[in-house]
């Protein structure tokens, strides 16, 4: 009978989890033991671990390939290969988020945009090479990523990291449910306490997603025409993170030319020598009909801060801080993927750990030693930060913020 039980369960769960409404957990296997997260930027993370002031570090890439090709640490595990796997394996990451208002006032502005988005994913995946090397230059201006005496060339990082990166938009029902996923782990971790906080999956998806600037453009681009939108009478904003996971945007702008040229859509640069534009024009069929002002930002919270108050009006950007602010009211909706994985844990090159439960065995031996392990995370609710807090959490794991 015990035995029945036990398999009505996992199957239950696993029905649960096919619907996106059961986030499965691995067991408690280290109750007791205490890590530490010390919230700190991407650049200051090889720094710290070189120095010995961190034992870890989760991150979006390039920063995870950076720590094997210096020698000062190793890639514990990629995002996607965190427990359990069925529920990270291809997990979603960044995604293209936009403002209602600007939807409902003009809806031909975010299909242009969002078709732009759509077809410099597709030159990314026909170019890898060369998008890398797009990813480097706007990123360090083709100089090495360089931290105290650590330094690695940006395209050779570039060269490695990319591919551990899926490049995508497709909205599917599969995506939308790994998104609530993520849902549920904020959920569990305490940080969504507004409209998503006991919603639906049915009222949550409508709440959090509106896919029809993705089916536009997608009919747009197959009928091999782009309407052309009225010009919008202020500057726009669009924000972005400092990462690889945000290549489309990069290339779309350093490749503007190519799209004007083929497809008749452009995001043209005010002045195409600088090496990480800020101001650039939004070209269709030949017209200006945007100004927009590219905003960069250390992490997804702050971008989505400034999505909310209307300084900026796009947003490449992780699911969860994306949620977390629609979460509180703030008028975004996603409109559709950029990327799934693409992070990873990197821990000292010497720690007495390859997987993650002999990671765990490392951190109980030294939260019992009276020396908790010091992991770094960028901001809080970032996916990473959220991957990182769940997975510690549901391994009996106790999660302490720390300072340097």
């Amino acid at each position: 009978m015990k035995i029945v039980k036990t398999l009505a369960a996992i199957v239950g769960c696993a029905v649960l989890l096919a619907m996106a409404g059961c986030v499965a957990s691995p067991p408690p296997v280290q109750s007791g033991t205490t890590v530490g997260i010390l919230y700190t930027g991407f650049g200051t993370m090889p720094t710290l671990m070189a120095s010995h002031q961190i034992d870890g570090y989760i991150a979006w890439q390039p920063f995870v390939e950076i720590a094997p090709m210096t020698g000062f640490g190793k890639v514990l595990s990629y995002t996607g290969e965190l427990p359990p796997d069925a529920v990270w394996k291809n997990h979603p990451c960044c995604v293209l988020a936009v403002r209602e208002d600007l939807m409902a006032q003009n809806p031909d502005t975010v299909n242009a945009v969002t078709a732009l988005m759509i077809l410099s994913t597709r030159y990314v995946n026909d170019h890898k090479s060369e998008s890398g090397a797009i990813v480097a230059d706007w990123l360090t201006g083709g100089a090495n990523f360089t931290y105290g005496n650590i330094s690695v060339p940006s395209t050779e990082a570039m060269g490695r990291a990319i591919n551990t990166v899926t490049f995508t938009n497709e909205p599917t029902g599969e995506w939308e449910n790994g998104i609530l996923k993520f849902m549920a782990a904020q959920r569990d971790l305490g940080v969504l306490k507004g409209s998503l906080a006991n919603s639906t999956d049915d009222a949550s998806k409508a709440l959090i997603f509106d896919t029809g600037p993705y089916q536009a453009a997608i009919r747009m681009l197959e009928g091999k025409h782009i309407v052309t939108p009225a010009p919008e009478t202020r500057q726009l904003g669009i924000g972005y993170l400092m990462s690889d996971h945000d290549t489309a945007l990069f290339v779309a702008v350093k490749k503007w030319q190519y799209f004007n040229d083929t497809y008749g859509i452009a995001l043209k640069p005010r002045d195409t020598s600088q090496t990480r534009p800020d101001l650039v024009d939004l070209i269709v069929n030949g017209q200006k009909v945007a100004e927009i002002k590219l905003v960069q930002g250390e992490f997804g919270g702050p971008l989505m801060q400034l999505a909310s108050t209307d300084t900026i009006q796009f947003v490449l950007v992780g699911n969860p801080p994306a949620m977390a602010s629609i979460d509180k009211g703030s008028p975004v909706k996603i409109l559709m993927a950029l990327n799934t994985e693409g992070s990873g844990v990197v821990i000292a090159k010497d720690a007495p750990a390859n997987d993650w439960p002999s990671f765990l065995q490392w951190a109980k031996d030294r939260s019992d030693a009276g020396k908790p392990l010091r992991i770094a995370s960028p901001g809080k609710g970032s996916i990473q930060d959220i991957l990182l807090s769940y997975v510690l959490k549901s391994s009996g794991v106790t999660v302490k913020e720390v300072q340097v």
